[in-house]
C-alpha cells in the first residue's frame, strides 16, 4: 500500500537545516568577497520596503498620537513660562528705562552742581504734601545735611522752589507756583526787574503790577534778580507765556511759565545758601528828627499851657462884671439858663487860678529852641 502524498516525508529536517545553512554561510563568503550580491539585496530591499512601512504604520500611528498630546502639553507649560518672562523683561526694562532717566538727570545735576560756586545737596523726592491747595514737595534732607530755611532748590534747568520747614532727616519745599510764593525777577532782555507770584494749581505764575506800557514781550526768558539776598543771581526762573494789555487797567496782564521741571524730576539739587543777613542800618537823621518832633510838641503844649492861663483870669472879671448890681443886663440878651452859667464861672476861678500858676515853667524847652 502506498503511502498517500500528504504523509510523504524527504530529507529529515536536520538534513534541511544543514543544507541551508551551508547554502547561507556560501553566500556570506561570496558576498564578503567579491561583493556579487549587493545588488540582490538591494532589490530584495526596494520589493520589501511596501511591506515594511506598512507594517510600520500601527507603531508610527501610535508614536504621533502620543507626540501630539505630549507636545500640546509643553507647548502651553512654555507659552505660561514665556509669558511670565516677558512680563519680567517688561518690568525691568521699564526700569532700565527709569534708571536711565534718572541717570541722565543726576548729570545733569552734577553738571549744574560744578557751574554754580555755591555749596549744594542732592535730595529725593519722597512724598507731595498732605495739603491739597498748596504746592509743597518733602525732601529727604534736613537739617543733618546742612538744610536751613530759606534756602533755594533747583534743577538742572532753573529755580524750582525754596525750603520752607525743615526737619532732622527731611525738609518741605514750596514750589514756585505755590500761591503764596514770591521770587524777584529781572528780564534777560533788557534786565527789567519785578516779582513774580504762584498761580497755585494751574501752575504758572504772574508778573504784577507791571505797567501796562512796559518793555516786555512773549517768549522773554526771566532769572533770578538777586536783590532778596536768597536767590543767587542769573538761575533761570521761567519764560513770558503771555501779555494782556487794555487800554482801561493800568497794569499789564502777564503770564509766565516755569523753565525748571516743577513737577517732573525726582532728584533736585538744595544750594546751601547761608541766610545770615546784615540787620539794615538806621537812617541817621532819625534821632534828629525825634529830638525836634519832641521840643514842636513841648513848644505847642506850652502854647496852650500860656493861653489857658491868660483866658481864665479875663473870664473871672467878666463873671465879676455880670454879677455886679450896676450892670443890668436885659432879660432878651441874658435867657434864664445863662444866670446860673455865669454865676458859676466865680466860682471855678479860685479852683482853675492854682492848676494854672506853675504853667510858665515847662516854657523853658521853647526858650532853648528859639535859641537854637
Amino acid at each position: 500500500m502506498d503511502t498517500p502524498p500528504l504523509f510523504k516525508q524527504g530529507a529529515s529536517a536536520r538534513a534541511r537545516a544543514g543544507f541551508f545553512a551551508l547554502i547561507a554561510v556560501a553566500m556570506l563568503i561570496v558576498d564578503a568577497r567579491m561583493h556579487a550580491l549587493s545588488t540582490i539585496r538591494q532589490a530584495v530591499g526596494t520589493v520589501l520596503y511596501p511591506f515594511q512601512m506598512l507594517a510600520l504604520m500601527p507603531r508610527d500611528a501610535a508614536y504621533k498620537a502620543g507626540d501630539y498630546f505630549s507636545s500640546l502639553s509643553g507647548l502651553q507649560k512654555e507659552n505660561q513660562e514665556l509669558r511670565h518672562q516677558q512680563a519680567v523683561n517688561a518690568q525691568l526694562l521699564q526700569q532700565e528705562k527709569q534708571m536711565a532717566v534718572e541717570n541722565a538727570q543726576l548729570r545733569s545735576l552734577l553738571n549744574m552742581q560744578q557751574r554754580i560756586a555755591i555749596k549744594s545737596v542732592v535730595g529725593e523726592i519722597l512724598y507731595d504734601a498732605r495739603d491739597p491747595f498748596t504746592r509743597k514737595i518733602i525732601l529727604n534732607r534736613g537739617s543733618q545735611q546742612g538744610v536751613a530755611p530759606g534756602q533755594p532748590v533747583i534743577d538742572d534747568i532753573g529755580i524750582v522752589g525754596q525750603v520752607t520747614r525743615v526737619f532732622p532727616f527731611t525738609a518741605e519745599v514750596t514750589l514756585l507756583t505755590d500761591k503764596d510764593q514770591a521770587i524777584p525777577v529781572q528780564v534777560l532782555r533788557n534786565g527789567l526787574r519785578s516779582v513774580a507770584y504762584g498761580r497755585g494749581q494751574s501752575g504758572v505764575l504772574d508778573l504784577r503790577f507791571m505797567a501796562a506800557n512796559a518793555d516786555i514781550q512773549k517768549g522773554d526768558a526771566l532769572v533770578t534778580s538777586g536783590i532778596d539776598g536768597v536767590y543767587p543771581p542769573g538761575l533761570q526762573v521761567a519764560s513770558v507765556l503771555q501779555v494782556e494789555t487794555k487800554s482801561a487797567d493800568a497794569f499789564a496782564h502777564i503770564v509766565c511759565l516755569p523753565s525748571a521741571g516743577v513737577d517732573r524730576h525726582k532728584q533736585l539739587l538744595i544750594l546751601l545758601v547761608e541766610q545770615n543777613k546784615s540787620p539794615r542800618p538806621e537812617p541817621e537823621g532819625n534821632n534828629d528828627k525825634s529830638d525836634k518832633l519832641l521840643k514842636r510838641r513841648l513848644r505847642d503844649s506850652s502854647k496852650e499851657t500860656e493861653t489857658a492861663s491868660k483866658e481864665a483870669p479875663s473870664e473871672a472879671r467878666k463873671g465879676a462884671a455880670a454879677v455886679a448890681p450896676g450892670n443890668a443886663v436885659t432879660p432878651a440878651a441874658t435867657p434864664a439858663a445863662a444866670t446860673p452859667a455865669a454865676a458859676a464861672r466865680p466860682a471855678a476861678t479860685p479852683a482853675t487860678t492854682p492848676a494854672v500858676t506853675p504853667a510858665p515853667k515847662p516854657a523853658a524847652p521853647p526858650a532853648r529852641n528859639a535859641a537854637q
